[in-house]
């Protein structure tokens, strides 16, 4: 039994280094982001090796955005809307979008097209 709990515990502690890498990876591609752009948080998985992870980006926002200054405002959904509703920080990213020059229209989207980010500096 003790073997056991041994092999287990090592397989967690992979998986979390693991978790640390993506989470690292995920932080420094959204400190790439540019002013004036949005990126979506698939896209911001993808970019980081996490193809699946748009909620794993969501979490380290939510997270560690204030603590570690992440432009978490530059983050909308793949659609490009803002996912916080309103009261609740959309007049907040709206704002802080605006200011950078990215047009949020009545809906609360960004044109992606216009000013999506993919990747390049």
């Amino acid at each position: 039994m003790i073997a056991r709990a041994g092999r287990a515990r090592r397989r967690t502690c992979g998986m979390l280094a693991l978790m640390e890498t993506i989470g690292d990876r995920i932080k420094a591609t959204l400190r790439l982001v540019p002013p004036g752009r949005a990126v979506s948080y698939g896209a911001v998985a993808a970019l980081a090796g996490a193809p699946n992870g748009a909620r794993t980006v969501a979490r380290i926002l939510h997270s560690s955005a204030a603590a570690e200054g992440l432009p978490w405002w530059r983050v909308v959904r793949a659609d490009g809307g803002i996912a916080l509703r309103r009261g609740y920080g959309f007049e907040e990213q709206e704002a802080r979008l605006v200011d950078e020059g990215v047009e949020v229209g009545r809906d609360g989207r960004v044109d992606l097209g216009r000013y999506g980010w993919d990747g390049a500096r």
